[in-house]
């Protein structure tokens, strides 16, 4: 299965998150590491944008051999239509690049479930058990081709968005912590998530 990691540079709340970083390593290659200790990632792809605000994120990747994509910056989606493109799979995993806690062990287990599984996402953040920044997301590549043209300006960006607002419509499969740990945060948003998160680190 391929790994589709959404990255860009200009966030307006810790602008250079991507690639700040935690105790030598950046927050990206932080990602990619956790992702690449999985055994069911065939390939890992960074879908960023084209804007100048995130050569370096393409600079990046092709300093360490990473696949990288770029497309419009704020429709998400279309990014995620040219990535798929390129990379042409049943279903994909997406990530976002302010994970760098992200556990390759859900993610292996997540996908070992959804095997022989007929689904639209299979997700566990619908409803979130699992802290933030341990988000993951197995979407059908069909179902995402055929109702991207539909999303608004916002579900362009957030691209699960329109498949959980309309929930009824699709098939979602939840994968849930036994305990309720929704309330951790791991990702990186803030100055404050950089410390907390360095102590784990």
């Amino acid at each position: 299965m391929i790994c589709i990691v959404q990255a860009r540079m200009s966030s307006k709340r810790l602008p250079g998150k991507t690639l700040l970083k935690i105790k030598g390593k950046s927050v990206l290659e932080r990602v990619i590491y956790n992702l690449s200790l999985s055994r069911n990632i065939k390939k890992i792809i960074v879908a960023t944008s084209s804007r100048n605000s995130d050569k370096e994120i393409i600079k990046f990747c092709k300093i360490n051999n990473i696949l990288c994509n770029s497309g419009p910056l704020e429709n998400v989606a279309l990014r995620f239509i040219r990535t798929l493109k390129k990379f042409p799979c049943k279903s994909f995993i997406r990530i976002s690049a302010d994970s760098p806690l992200i556990n390759y062990k859900i993610i292996d287990k997540m996908i070992s479930f959804s095997k022989n599984k007929e689904f639209d996402i299979f997700t566990n953040t619908f409803p979130r058990s699992f802290p933030r920044g341990f988000s993951v997301e197995i979407i059908n590549t069909t179902t995402f081709k055929n109702n991207y043209k539909k999303f608004n300006k916002l579900q362009k960006e957030h691209i699960t968005t329109f498949f959980y607002e309309k929930f009824k419509r699709f098939k979602i499969i939840n994968y849930r912590s036994k305990k309720n740990l929704s309330k951790l945060n791991f990702s990186i948003d803030t100055k404050k998530d950089v410390i907390n998160i360095s102590k784990f680190v």
